[in-house]
């Protein structure tokens, strides 16, 4: 049978073919519906990563000013008038934008801490968005006919959590941490003095 062999062989090179097909498929898609595929693309919106945040974190870290030159009271002193004291706040904003972040930052931490009530809002919060994200993974989510995405998604979980905010007190609590952050700030960068660079910057600016 001459003509056998090369059906023979045909159908060995179809089955390889198929073969490799699906294990390309397998490949473009390692976990399918498992959960440590899932978890590794939880929390974290597109084009947002732990990678990012780290960087970020890390640039501030970076160019963050020492402390103790920070918080040197013999550095204070009270503007002569009110054009000293907005050049002071620009330029010390300018110069210390990464320690007012961490301290921004501070006291949103400070805030949560202090609140149980809101630690268990941001709970609901994370827990609502975590399963509507993990549906999503699974399969598209279309509510009157349009795919939910990310920010939708969590508008989602921060309408289920809202009523637990309002109970929770956010609203007081959001007023509480930008009016403190002014206050802190606002008041570090009008009576703190600027630092010999910026001064000699300033006096070489035109007048």
């Amino acid at each position: 049978m001459p003509s056998g062999a090369p059906k023979g062989e045909n159908c060995l090179v179809d089955m390889d073919s198929k073969a490799g097909d699906l294990f390309s498929a397998e490949q473009a898609q390692p976990t399918g519906t498992g959960g440590a595929g899932i978890m590794s693309k939880l929390w974290l919106p597109k084009g947002l990563s732990a990678t990012v945040m780290k960087e970020w974190f890390d640039r501030r870290r970076v160019s963050i000013r020492p402390w103790a030159s920070f918080v040197d009271q013999r550095k204070f002193s009270k503007p002569r008038n009110f054009g000293e004291m907005c050049q002071r706040v620009v330029r010390n904003v300018d110069t210390y934008n990464s320690n007012y972040t961490f301290i921004f930052l501070g006291l949103i931490l400070y805030c949560i801490i202090s609140s149980p009530m809101l630690l268990i809002a941001l709970a609901v919060f994370a827990g609502a968005f975590y399963i509507i994200h993990l549906k999503s993974l699974e399969s598209k989510i279309v509510v009157l006919g349009k795919e939910l995405t990310v920010p939708h998604q969590m508008s989602l979980a921060g309408a289920v959590s809202l009523p637990v905010f309002w109970l929770a007190g956010a609203g007081a609590a959001v007023f509480w941490i930008l009016g403190a952050t002014l206050f802190v700030i606002g008041s570090h960068a009008a009576f703190r003095e600027l630092e010999g660079s910026d001064m000699e910057e300033l006096l070489m600016e035109p007048v």
